[in-house]
């Protein structure tokens, strides 16, 4: 193309997006194929053509169809799930892959505060009975929500709107969130809770954490046990968050006095479920951001992206490119893994303390390089424990800025131990502070050496099971059996100590997972203090 000639980009949007979005692109003066209903045959046959491709849930970018994308520069995904696309592929191909957070948190907020109103005045049942001919004023007496104690589990964004809203209802609020601060507490005006408080306190609960091994099954069946007999649950979350079978169960026998779902653990929901023919429940088929707006939002906002990076090279919430210089980044690269993988194992060891500040510090001759993209990987690899939402190099601080949690980066100079040394530093709200310190090693061999004033040589990979103990003979030979007898395989362990301290920490890698009963089992050993499970 000749100097003085502006660059044309071609787009394909195989999905349907609304005119908001593809008006974005007619503005920056690209070439815009709006083709909702092209087949899969079809993209593969003409994919070569494009520079940018937007899709939403039908369309799939799979690596066969990547294989003959020879211009294809983006694919923006219009929402926030990217299931549909092989992002391992895309990036094999230098292919960024971004998609929309954010642009559905009003709609779903919104949804799970209509599902609390459903249920707390039965409106789903008035209205089938009203349908069916009858005037049954009697069987539909509801309750008001001022002057209720709402139970708020995860204040992300989701949350935190539901939290400013149902202020406004009278409620008193309960909050339960390890990663939010007091601060961002005191603002919603919510009391600071655990999830065992709020599941004993609350009238009504409305969930908004992301799932992962520890969410799985949050709402059991001896937490609804602890309920009380007028406490209703609101779930537009995620499936499998709440224990189905055991709500279906509580609700039959009366435990607690309603629920509304919009998630489920299998979708789409089985015919058979019993939680369809469950009393005082309202289910909708995962609608909670179905709103016009929503789709209006993310549609507009994945254009926006797409043109600022195609005309500008400014990469936003891409879920596989660090906003790096390319040449900087392959050096980089063990560097960025080792920091990752040192902030999850930070955010993991903290546990259900809140997070007040995270500090990191570097030495030695990685201060050669640009250190900013190195704290962002730290707070990747923290937040993405945290959450299950996509999380990436653009977006990680900013989310630990909407959580009232502060990053600072230090350096420090002179003669260490370590030619290369990475610390990230947790402080909590209870005034707890943990250190943890990883190296890499030449050619690139990422190690975590220091947790605390403990030194090791541990490995940043797979299951790790990290023992607090006495220091006193036997610890080692005793959880070694302990977890042969389990049928557990040590990978490899390593163990540190402090000469002026008793106490000492033991660092296992295990092949396969390891449950609550095998870590339970651990802790009551003779000389353990402590066994936790950390998944790197």
């Amino acid at each position: 193309m000749r100097a003085g000639f502006p660059m044309t980009y071609k787009v394909l949007v195989s999905d349907k997006l609304s005119e908001d979005g593809l008006e974005v692109f007619r503005k920056a003066g690209f070439q815009t194929d709006h083709l909702p209903e092209i087949t899969q045959e079809e993209i593969l046959a003409t994919i070569g053509e494009y520079d940018a491709w937007v899709v939403r849930s039908r369309s799939r970018a799979t690596a066969d169809i990547l294989a003959n994308a020879t211009k294809l520069r983006v694919i923006g995904r219009a929402g926030v799930g990217v299931d549909n696309v092989d992002t391992p592929a895309a990036s094999k191909r230098g292919i960024i892959v971004m998609n929309t957070p954010g642009g559905n948190t009003i709609s779903t907020a919104e949804h799970a505060i209509a599902m609390m109103m459903a249920i707390a005045r039965k409106i789903p049942q008035a209205d089938a009975s009203m349908k069916a001919g009858k005037w049954d004023k009697k069987s539909f007496m509801g309750v008001e929500l001022r002057g209720k104690t709402l139970g708020i589990l995860g204040l992300g964004r989701i949350g935190q709107e539901v939290a400013r809203r149902m202020r406004g209802f009278g409620m008193h609020l309960l909050g339960y969130d390890p990663f939010v601060s007091d601060d961002t507490l005191s603002q919603l005006a919510a009391e600071a809770a655990t999830v065992d408080d709020i599941c004993r306190r609350a009238d009504f609960i409305t969930i908004h954490t992301p799932l992962s091994p520890e969410t799985k099954n949050l709402i059991n069946a001896e937490r609804l046990a602890t309920m009380k007999k007028t406490t209703r649950i609101v779930n537009c979350a995620r499936g499998g968050i709440v224990d189905e079978a055991a709500l279906a169960a509580a609700l039959e026998k009366g435990v607690i006095a309603g629920a509304a779902l919009d998630v489920f653990e299998n979708e789409p929901l089985a015919d058979d479920s019993p939680l369809r023919t469950a009393p005082n429940i309202v289910i909708t088929p995962h609608i909670a951001a179905s709103t016009v707006e929503a789709q209006e939002n993310v549609a507009i906002q994945v254009a926006e992206q797409i043109v600022e990076y195609l005309k500008d090279n400014n990469i936003v919430n891409a879920l596989n490119a660090p906003s790096i210089d390319p040449k900087v980044l392959e050096t980089l690269k063990p560097y960025l893994t080792l920091c990752e993988k040192l902030g999850s194992f930070a955010a993991q060891y903290a546990g259900k303390s809140r997070v007040k500040s995270i500090t990191t510090r570097f030495s030695g001759s990685v201060l050669e390089y640009e250190l900013s993209p190195l704290t962002t990987a730290f707070a990747k690899g923290f937040v993405e424990t945290t959450t299950d939402h996509p999380v990436n190099y653009v977006n990680a601080r900013h989310i630990l800025k909407e959580r009232g949690i502060e990053v600072l980066e230090t350096k420090r100079s002179g003669q260490f131990r370590f030619s290369n040394l990475m610390t990230i530093a947790v402080a909590c709200e209870d005034g707890s502070e943990n250190t943890f310190s990883g190296t890499v090693f030449e050619p690139d061999h990422g190690r975590i050496v220091i947790v605390n004033d403990k030194t090791f040589v541990a490995l940043p990979e797979g299951n790790l099971v990290v023992i607090e103990n006495n220091d006193v003979p036997g610890i080692i030979g005793r959880v070694g059996t302990y977890l042969g007898d389990k049928k557990m395989n040590i990978a490899e362990m390593t163990w540190g100590r402090r000469d002026a301290d008793s106490h000492a920490m033991t660092i296992i890698n295990v092949d396969g997972d390891v449950d609550e009963a095998t870590l339970e089992g651990l802790r009551t050993l003779p000389d353990i203090l402590g066994a936790r499970l950390i998944r790197l």
